[in-house]
This record gives C-alpha cells, structure tokens and sequence, in this order.
C-alpha cells in the first residue's frame, strides 16, 4: 500500500516536472515571459561554446518556438514573399508546422499546409517585415493549434495528424500590415484574437474547431498583441489591450466586462502581461502605460487603476518579475516598481554585437545588423530566467541582464556570425534556451 502511494506520489511528482518544463504559448506561462523552473540557465554562448544543436528551417518566420514535453514545435512558410529580392507568386505560398526533439534537434515531423486565401501582398511596410509565419503556436498538452490568419486555424495531435481546420475571417487590417496576434488556450476552448481578419476574438471548441462565441470590435483591427488571462476573486478574464484601452473578457462568452483608458496609440502591438490579479499594459510610439486590477465592471478607471505613466516600447512587450516591470525599446531598458509604477532605472544597452566565435561582453563591437540592433524595429520581447533577463535584437545581439535595482549587463552573444534576421522572442525549457531566425532554429544551454 505504502509501496502504491509512493509511486503515485513519483508519477504525479515527475507529471508537474513536466508540466513546469512546457514553454507552450507566445512567451511562455500566461504569457509572462517567465520561466517557473530553477534550471540554471547560460548567461553566455557562441557558434563554438553552448551551442547544443543548430537546425535549417524550410522557410521564414518570426512565430515564437513552444516546448511541449520534449517536443519543440515551430512554423514557417516558404515559396512566398521570403525576400524582397525574391517575392515570387502568392499561389505557391505554403505554411509549415514542424517538430524536433528539444534535446537533439532531430525533426520528428513536419507539416506542410498550401494557401488557399489571397494573402495581403508582399509590399509596403508592414508585411515584408514578418511575412507569413507570425502567429505563436499553443498546446494543451495534447494537441498544437497553429494560426496562418486568412489561412485558419488548425489543430494537430503531438504526432501530426490534423484534427481539425476553422477559418476566422480572411480580411485585412485597415494598413495592411498583416496579421500577428497568437491564440491562447483556456479551459475548453482555443481564443483567436482574429482582429485582422475578421475584427474580432473568437473561441473555438478545441476538440472540434466549432466556434462557440465570438466577441466584435472595430478597433480589433488595428491589435497586434496576444491575449491572456487574469484569476481575480475566483473568476477568469481574457485581458488584451486595444486602441487607447485595456479590457477584461467573459470567456465564457466573450463579452466585455470591463475596460480603462490605457495608452495614447491608436493601434497595440506588443502584449498585456499579467502577474497576480494586476494587469500591465504599455502603449507604442504615443506611448502611456497603465497598471490595472482586474475584476471590475465596466469603466474602472476610477476604481481599479493602481497607476498610470508614461513608458513606451515599439513592438516589445513589458516583462514583470521580481517586483518589477521591465520595457525595452529602442535599445534602452527602463526598470520600474510595479506597485507604483516609479522608475529605478533607465540605461541604454551596449550598441556593439556580441562576438560569435568567443563569449559575447557588454560593449563590445561595432554596430547592430541591416535592419536590427538598436533600431525601433526589434520585435522580440524580454524573457526571464534564471534571475536573468534575456533581450534578443532583431540582428542577433541576445543581451543579458541580472535581474537587480540597478543595470547589470551581463553579456552580449551571438549565435551566428552570418546575415540573419531574429523577430521571434525565445523560449526557455529545462535549462536551455531555444532560439529561432529567419533561416534556423538554435538551442543554447550550459
């Protein structure tokens, strides 16, 4: 009987282990940005030192890798809009979903998924910088949902067989700057925020793609972030930010709860991030930033606002930890309490690219890549782990930042000395960090 016990206790034990290794949505837990384990983390890598594995993709993108277990699962697309030197025909673009195994690399499977929908053509300003491949695939543990935008969503089990495939919506948004946002899973449905396509977020039955609600908004249009949600006294919400506001969502039907005046945009790019039962939001190039309880009702920016300010990120998403709240843009890091919303720090990051060949140190080097570095367009957003802050620049400069009350850099690296492009913030499993650019898939762990 005590031998029983003792192996349910194991079973149970090791299924948590496994469960707090999942990295399975953009950005991880809830969308945090924060790794729950205690792994030790690398705080430096090069092409030559803790460089686990490095593999060739079948195509471009800037979807976040997800960790399930010990599968790593990844999208793309290819024959399509891969380059402006090389845009080809719209009716031969075809998404990819693969999956490797985390501790090798090997490829299990792979998925390749033809258009059928006329796409939003390879032009202008917004596309060419993200293509086709932007949406962050999740998993509940049992399945993974990819979302191609005009193309739908569809469901696979951890082996590759398509369960299912729904359209939400094959319109554009109002600047053609192409759909980005990620679904989220909750209870039993997946939660698309399908605001380009369709002007609204829509919950499908995750066993059978059926829609079970869906939530209209002409301002969904111009949302770029991703969903998450909220517990505040006993009850869910679906949290997202939108034009000027943040609002709190039934997801058991998708209607509006509440709302408050957030930012000063009239589009959101990055993503809300949650910690406890407070909401953080922070606007782009008008900026405004915004610190709010959930669980209200209607318009509680009298009731439930714990602060305002006036921070900006580009595209990046704040990232909360250890009392603080982290935004990076435009090559500086600014550290407020989040309590208060008062500032602790505010330093630029090193200009220089960290060095490929040999451990990467703050300052060193020359100028960031073609279209990266410094620069406003870097799309990915901090992570933390193990105590550190991990900020990837769309040239390849990965910096490293102790979690403290005053700027620590701590290195700069690279994974590649070759032209790249990296717009994919980076997922965390058991001590190794997984990295994706527009040509490969990298793992990087002590």
């Amino acid at each position: 009987m005590h031998v029983q016990r003792l192996i349910v206790a194991i079973v149970g034990l090791s299924s948590l282990i496994n469960l707090a290794a999942d990295w399975n949505r953009f950005r991880g837990p809830n969308g945090s940005g924060v790794s729950e384990e205690k792994a030790t983390t690398p705080s430096e890598w090069s092409e030559t030192k803790n460089l686990k594995w490095k593999i060739a993709l079948p195509g471009a993108g800037v979807s976040c890798p997800i960790v399930v277990g010990d599968k790593l699962f990844v999208t793309c697309y290819s024959g399509y809009g891969e380059s402006r030197e090389n845009i080809g025909d719209m009716k031969d673009l075809v998404r990819h979903l693969v999956c490797v195994d985390k501790s090798t690399g090997n490829e299990l499977w792979k998925k390749s998924i033809p258009s059928t929908a006329t796409e939003d053509a390879y032009s202008g300003m917004g596309v060419p910088q993200h293509g086709y491949a932007s949406h962050t695939p999740v998993s509940d543990g049992q399945r993974v949902y990819v979302f191609f935008g005009k193309g739908g969503v569809l469901a696979f089990d951890l082996d590759g067989n398509q369960l299912w495939q729904t359209s939400v919506g094959t319109d554009s948004d109002p600047r053609r700057w192409g759909s980005s946002s990620s679904p989220i899973v909750h209870a039993a449905g997946v939660i698309v925020p399908a605001g380009a396509e369709s002007r609204a977020i829509i919950c499908l039955d995750k066993e059978t793609g059926k829609e079970l609600w869906r939530s209209d908004a002409d301002s969904l249009g111009m949302v770029w972030g991703t969903p998450a949600i909220v517990e505040s006294a006993g009850n869910s919400e679906i949290v997202i930010g939108a034009p000027y506001e943040v609002w709190g969502l039934n997801p058991e039907n998708g209607k509006l709860r509440w709302f408050c005046p957030a930012t000063e945009d009239d589009q959101f790019s990055s993503s809300v991030v949650v910690a406890g039962d407070t909401v953080y939001a922070v606007g782009g190039r008008n900026g405004g930033s915004v610190a709010v309880k959930a669980g209200g009702k209607d318009d509680v920016s009298e009731s439930h606002v714990v602060w305002k300010g006036r921070d900006s990120t580009q595209f990046s998403s704040p990232l909360v930890a250890d009392g603080k709240m982290f935004c990076i843009s435009g090559g500086t890091i600014s550290c407020l309490d989040a309590a208060t919303g008062k500032e602790i720090f505010k330093s630029r990051l090193s200009s220089g690219r960290g060095s490929a060949n040999g451990e990467g140190t703050p300052g060193s080097g020359g100028g960031g890549g073609r279209r990266g570095g410094m620069g406003g367009s870097d799309y990915a957003s901090p992570i933390m782990a193990d105590g550190k802050i991990y900020y990837l620049t769309r040239s390849g400069d990965m910096h490293v930042i102790a979690v403290a009350d005053e700027f620590k850099p701590l290195a700069v690296n690279r994974v590649t000395s070759e032209s790249e492009e990296f717009s994919a913030t980076p997922a965390v499993s058991d001590g190794a960090i997984f990295i994706r650019s527009n040509k490969h898939l990298y793992c990087v762990a002590q």
